[in-house]
């Protein structure tokens, strides 16, 4: 039978599966034909990506890849949202791995489970789960580890089991690329008829991006990707030309994103690679510690925070960028204002929980008992449920001072360790892939000081991806160093 239906390379299971669907697709034909609903069609779709998951799921994770910079996201209640289609598809991804992992055990690289980042992370990891036993909510703390492990399970360890080869991590960028310069060139198409206005331009992103700080945010994150990528391409190729010109495209929509935390992002970021290559990452870390340090306690010196307390009629919302800067720099800019309004609640919130915090994902529900009047802006209602617009503090009132260290003590460590691994590299491949991630992780440390983008499908799926790029590199590089 095989031989007749010209599918000889399908097993037994593969095969029944095979017919199974093919009963299906002629079922729903007829299905609709008889009753003249054409939305039974979309029945086989979805046994067609079942099956297709079952039989190669590593088309499926390339399919999550391509549908990540475009997925739209949708509130079905007040209190969940997701993103589609990029949000099902990992959560299917997150139990296929955990399938392949049990029954495939032998060719789970144990190496990886078992790297020093991994470890590192996992104490980061294991703090949030005991702090969800201890939550003030459960079930919220409940639904964000639920999520929380699928991001993991994706975009780490089943990324880490891809993405080991150059090939298939050509084929990642190439596959997050094209969709992503796609929305890039719409949303700067819909710029130009409302003349780059800042007032817009959430507008103009919809619906492929939250707002224009999520836009921002993905641009500057995959831009190091499509710098290097330059490189793997004969200069004046076409490949080498299109990749030139997304660097022009995304460096324009990055400054026309009107995010200031994307600017400071990317200076940053260039300014690290020297840094790095310098081997100067400690000296650094230092020299952020103790001036953040020195700014945390003048501002609790005496209350000092009081007197920035801004003035609730004239902090407002502006329509033009210019002014947007110079509110900020007079402390009137409502988002900046609104920021410091909810910090000043979590410095409140973190004291009543020191060990254990309020449980993670419960900042929101609990905040607005802690906030000072004084700090009141025009949006201090908040009927877009968002949070508290800092990581770092979000770790301290989520997971108490131990989760907030245990991050912070990953966050150095892969910073220290990427940089020894990319001078123990010698292939330029792996050195420009190990460079890319390392600028991911101090962009998106950089925008984690103002904003909690690390639980966004956009940018969670990359900054994870290329955690599982830097292991899988290191990996390589203890290979060859034990075949020599």
């Amino acid at each position: 039978m095989k031989k007749w239906l010209g599918i000889t390379h399908l097993g037994s299971m593969e095969l029944i599966l095979f017919g199974l669907l093919s009963v299906v697709v002629l079922g729903s034909c007829f299905l609709a034909a008889i009753t003249s609903e054409p939305l039974v069609l979309v029945l086989p779709a979805g046994v067609l990506l079942a099956y297709q998951t079952l039989v190669n799921y590593r088309s499926i994770f390339f399919l999550l890849v391509g549908c990540i910079p475009m997925s739209h996201e949708i509130y079905l209640s007040n209190s969940l949202g997701t993103d589609l289609p990029a949000e099902p598809l990992m959560i299917v991804l997150a139990f296929i791995f955990i399938i392949i992992s049990l029954k495939y055990i032998k060719n789970i690289d144990i190496k990886f489970i078992i790297h020093p980042i991994i470890l590192v992370f996992g104490l980061h990891y294991a703090w949030m789960l005991v702090t969800t036993i201890f939550s003030n909510l459960p079930i919220v703390s409940i639904k964000f580890i639920f999520i929380k492990t699928c991001y993991l399970l994706t975009f780490l360890f089943l990324a880490g089991h891809i993405l080991k080869d150059k090939k298939n991590i050509k084929l990642f960028f190439w596959v997050f690329f094209i969709p992503m310069l796609l929305a890039v060139l719409i949303t700067l198409f819909r710029q130009a008829l409302d003349g780059f206005a800042f007032a817009f331009i959430d507008d103009a992103m919809d619906p492929f991006f939250r707002n224009h700080v999520d836009y921002a945010a993905v641009l500057t994150l995959f831009y190091p990707f499509i710098w290097y990528a330059r490189k793997w391409y004969s200069r004046y190729s076409w490949q080498w030309w299109l990749l030139v010109f997304a660097l022009v495209i995304f460096l324009l929509a990055i400054y026309l994103s009107f995010t200031r935390a994307a600017y400071i992002a990317l200076a940053g970021a260039a300014t690290a690679t020297i840094v790095i290559q310098w081997r100067l990452i400690r000296w650094a870390l230092l020299a952020a510690s103790i001036g953040a340090a020195f700014m945390i306690a003048s501002l609790v010196h005496k209350n000092a925070y009081l007197d920035l307390a801004p003035n609730y009629e004239r902090t407002i919302t502006h329509k033009d960028f210019d002014n947007l800067l110079a509110a900020t720099y007079n402390m009137e800019d409502i988002s900046t204002m609104e920021r410091l309004y909810r910090w000043v609640a979590a410095a409140h919130m973190s004291q009543e929980e020191l060990t254990t915090g309020f449980g993670p994902g419960n900042f929101y529900f609990f905040y607005k008992s802690y906030t000072l009047s004084s700090f009141q802006t025009y949006v201090s209602d908040n009927p877009e449920r968002s949070g508290i617009h800092s990581y770092y503090l979000m770790m301290l009132v989520d997971q108490g001072i131990p989760g907030f260290i245990f991050y912070m003590i990953f966050i150095f460590f892969i910073l220290i360790k990427g940089e020894k691994i990319y001078h123990e590299t010698k292939d330029p491949f792996r050195r420009n892939i190990i460079m890319t991630a390392m600028m991911v992780f101090l962009m998106v440390d950089a925008f984690q000081l103002i904003n909690d983008l690390l639980e966004t499908m956009k940018v969670g799926s990359l900054f994870f991806i290329s955690m599982a790029l830097l292991i899988n590199m290191d990996l390589k590089n203890q290979r060859e160093k034990a075949s020599s």
